[in-house]
């Protein structure tokens, strides 16, 4: 038997990798959001001063490991791994920006559960005992994520409803063996659940499903229940999915009183992004530049943050394919717990 697993699909980290410096750039819509003094960096367009939307998006993140590395008084070379992902095809983002900081990289896609895959994948290079220090960054961007997953949004379509808007934005941690910051206790890999739907502009639903059977193995896998924790925050359901999320709890008697989503906390209602925000930024923008502040405040002890992620692609959702979601979660705890 695994020694650090737990259930099904639970990992335990028992030397408590810690959360030690993170930094978050955003672009202006979402400085304009109601976490917008919190953020590190708030862009004052979505161009970022560069020729295209992709290179804006790199530069966030080049910006965002930056400032958490020098939060932290270190340089690229003292990270032993970098690990980041983003939507764009072949994480190119991520690849450039690894380009830049000449450090080993592995690089990550479970689309809007990236951040939370690179945590879990960090804890795991941490407790196994190869590396000391590892950076992890995710990011997305609106105008990049319209162009290859749906429509450019030069052509001005309109859109359903039901779509999200996914976060420009980009958010970097560094996390370490030592040190003093929040603890990273365990995670539970997700499975691909796929329930059938095959509608790009309503993600919300096709994610829900996967968000509660990650909860619900979790749960079993620690003989835990939600009033283990503070506060359980999904990545980004949107207002549609979490309302679906939190039916599904109240069929099985899970109360959803200690349930939040990243993406309806990123915007506020006046800022119409019909279903809330979306993308690999916007559950990393969150916790980097809001939860991770509450848990060292003291608000927070203990919470449970489940990346969700829904990995079509422009030719499989073409082709008439399904959406396979993905949720991966961890616990996060103030070193005090």
């Amino acid at each position: 038997m695994a020694q650090n697993k737990i259930g099904k699909q639970t990992l335990h980290f028992p030397s408590t990798p810690i959360i030690t410096s993170w930094a978050s750039v955003v672009g202006p819509m979402e400085g304009k959001g109601p976490l917008g003094e919190k953020y590190d960096l708030v862009l004052t367009d979505t161009l970022a001063g560069e020729k295209t939307w992709e290179k804006a998006e790199q530069k966030m993140m080049q910006f965002s490991i930056e400032l958490a590395l020098e939060k932290r008084n270190l340089l690229p070379k003292d990270l032993d791994f970098y690990l980041a992902g983003d939507l764009l095809n072949q994480i190119t983002c991520a690849n450039f920006t690894a380009r830049f900081l000449n450090t080993p990289f592995l690089g990550l896609y479970g689309a809007c559960s990236t951040f939370a895959e690179g945590l879990c994948m960090a804890g795991v290079l941490l407790e196994g005992g190869f590396a000391e220090k590892v950076g992890v960054s995710a990011s997305s961007h609106h105008d990049t994520a319209e162009k290859q997953f749906r429509t450019p949004t030069e052509l001005g379509d309109q859109r359903p409803m039901t779509a999200q808007w996914t976060v420009t934005g980009s958010a970097s941690i560094i996390i370490e063996k030592t040190g003093t910051g929040i603890i990273l206790t365990h995670a539970t890999i997700g499975k691909i659940i796929d329930l059938g739907n095959s509608n790009a502009q309503d993600l919300g639903s096709a994610m829900a499903p996967a968000a509660f059977d990650t909860l619900k193995t979790h749960f079993e896998d620690l003989g835990r229940n939600e009033n283990d924790y503070d506060l359980i925050v999904t990545g980004d359901l949107g207002l549609l999915g979490h309302g679906i999320l939190k039916e599904l709890l109240k069929e099985k008697g899970i109360s959803p009183d200690r349930f939040n989503d990243c993406g309806i906390m990123v915007y506020s209602p006046d800022q119409d992004t019909h279903c809330g925000g979306s993308g690999c930024g916007c559950s990393g923008v969150v916790l980097t530049a809001h939860l991770i502040e509450r848990l060292l405040s003291g608000y927070y002890h203990r919470i449970l943050f489940i990346g969700t992620g829904a990995l079509l692609s422009p030719l499989t959702s073409l082709q008439g394919e399904t959406i396979p979601c993905i949720a991966h979660a961890v616990v996060l705890e103030s070193r005090g717990e």
